[in-house]
């Protein structure tokens, strides 16, 4: 038996499936061999009315949560759009929205941690609000705290965790600054969610990304997994323009350095799944984004090949610096038939 760390392995469905259709996305998932999910944009009847998982009615959610038993799967976290919002309500030329907090308390915040209830998880990805344009994130450090802790009261009181994930544009665009908002927030039921790819797509190399995910490791609770080869003919302004971006590369090749953050990750993770198992979470995820076929603002798109090659040079990557995972096997298959 093998004494490496182990990690879960998960994907964003939605990103594997050509039409959005739940059985096209626990298909593609199953086949790939995948036990974890996080929905965030699906068709549950396959009559074409894609929706945010966010957005399902009570009834819809029911039959999701039935058909992800049927294919096996169990949820990740939900792939709420938490945060994306603007924290000030100023005309900056963005076309990022405001809402007023409390109200949004009531409508996404609550909406996002039903249906992580009804589908059976313990996290919820959000994000750390968008500040002013040509303000400094850091300058709004005390009012996102503040928000994102009440974000934190909310899942807390239903039994869930709220991910932080570091992404452009945002005020936790980089791992300091989303180290300094969980340290000054302190929260039990907040981590944070690194993402390589979202900081190689500031321009940044592989070892200026692990130095952020060093910032980040003590509050850290799960990875996105992807990578971006930087644009060489970029003239880097310090904004990301999230419509442009078209360089998502598998993880065994791009920017983000993923050997080398997984190999620091693989000494940490019988602390962090300690952390995990107290706050009810099954482990440690490593969960597939890939935008293969291309990303944006609020999502991105592989196909079920592009899921397929992304999740095996993850693999690639995990064998190489020694952390264990799981993949479906034909043990599991007659387990489910009842052999």
């Amino acid at each position: 038996m093998s004494d490496n760390p182990k990690v879960l392995l998960s994907a964003f469905a939605d990103e594997s499936a050509n039409r959005k259709t739940a059985l096209e996305q626990f298909s593609a998932l199953a086949a790939v061999g995948l036990k974890f999910y996080s929905p965030r944009f699906v068709d549950v009847s396959g009559a074409g009315q894609v929706k945010h998982v966010v957005d399902l009615p009570k009834e819809e959610l029911k039959t999701l949560a039935a058909l992800q038993d049927e294919y096996g799967l169990s949820v990740t976290s939900i792939g709420s759009r938490i945060g994306k919002v603007k924290l000030i309500d100023v005309n900056d030329g963005s076309h990022n929205r405001f809402v007023p907090f409390n109200e949004y308390l009531k409508t996404e915040v609550a909406r996002s941690i039903d249906a992580g209830v009804a589908l059976g998880t313990k996290l919820v990805r959000g994000f750390s609000f968008y500040h002013p344009r040509g303000t400094k994130p850091e300058d709004h450090i005390p009012q996102a705290v503040d928000q994102i802790g009440k974000i934190a009261d909310k899942c807390a009181a239903a039994g869930l965790v709220y991910g932080l994930e570091i992404e452009p544009n945002l005020i936790g665009e980089t791992g300091p600054l989303l180290a300094k908002i969980a340290k000054q927030l302190k929260h039990p039921n907040m981590v944070l969610i690194y993402d390589g790819g979202n900081i190689a797509a500031q321009n940044k190399n592989r070892l200026q990304c692990y130095s952020e995910f060093l910032d980040m490791l003590p509050y850290i609770g799960w990875m996105h997994i992807k990578d971006y080869s930087i644009d060489a003919t970029l003239q880097w302004t310090g904004v990301v323009d999230e419509e442009r971006l078209k360089n998502f590369v598998p993880a065994n090749v791009g920017d983000a350095g993923h050997e080398l953050t997984l190999r620091e990750l693989r000494e940490h993770l019988p602390k962090i799944g300690k952390r995990l198992t107290r706050l009810g979470v099954p482990g440690f995820f490593l969960e597939v984004e890939p935008h293969l076929k291309g990303g944006g603002q609020f999502g991105g798109f592989s196909g079920p090949d592009g899921m397929g090659v992304a999740v095996r040079a993850l693999c690639s990557v995990l064998d190489y610096v020694g952390i264990d995972y799981e993949l479906r096997s034909f043990a599991d298959i007659r387990a489910a038939r009842g052999f």
